[in-house]
């Protein structure tokens, strides 16, 4: 999935971006309310992890401009103000969740992951495609009960692809959801991420190229 998370405090927001990157996240950062709007119109975010005290745009207009904008992106609203009338506050600006610093990031990573489940129509919470089974919480693959190997980016390619059910999922929407804006749109990452999957899937081939549109399970 595609995550911005905006702090103001650098450190804790590399930290947050660095462990959810461990998670299979693709991760961008933003450290001030303007860059924090300009990512999310121009990137397709699942979730935006918002800081509600931030410089230039006050967190809680980042946030009614998101949920006003027709933005896909469920918005987590992280603060050090903890008080009920706080959480009913940040709510009612258009969050979809709340979590109040100190946390804990493994409770941080399970409401992440709830909320881009709703960010998308409702998936079960383990994908099965034939004998292919693919569990996000427990970030494991099998295929007909072995355990697959895969990377970050494999497993998070392969996740868009059972998703789709299906459907034909482009280079660029793979490229755009599985990676962060670091990633060069020109080069053959996605191609060749996709080519050790199918290699790690084995045989009989599961991933089809479609020709001018992209790949499909």
């Amino acid at each position: 999935m595609r995550v911005l998370v905006v702090e103001d405090h650098e450190e804790l927001a590399e930290t947050v971006a660095a462990g959810l990157r461990r998670e299979g996240m693709a991760v961008d950062l933003a450290f001030d309310g303007p860059n924090a709007l300009e990512r999310a119109q121009v990137n397709g975010y699942d979730v935006v992890v918002l800081d509600r005290d931030l410089p230039g745009v006050h967190g809680d207009q980042v946030c009614r401009t998101l949920a006003g904008g027709g933005s896909r992106a469920r918005v987590l609203m992280l603060t050090a103000s903890g008080t009920v009338a706080d959480r009913v506050s940040g709510l009612g600006l258009g969050a979809d969740d709340y979590l109040p610093k100190p946390f804990a990031f493994t409770e941080l990573v399970a409401r992440i992951r709830a909320l881009a489940r709703r960010a998308q129509p409702a998936l079960p919470p383990v994908l099965v495609r034939g004998e292919l089974r693919l569990d996000p919480a427990r970030r494991t693959v099998t295929r007909a009960g072995c355990q697959l190997p895969l990377s970050p980016k494999e497993f998070a390619v392969l996740e868009l692809l059972m998703a789709a059910q299906g459907g034909v999922v482009s280079a660029e929407e793979l490229l755009e959801r599985a990676w962060d804006e670091a990633a060069d749109p020109f080069s053959q990452t996605v191609k060749v991420t996709v080519s050790r999957l199918r290699r790690k899937l084995g045989e009989p081939p599961l991933i089809e190229t479609v020709e001018r549109a992209g790949y499909r399970l």
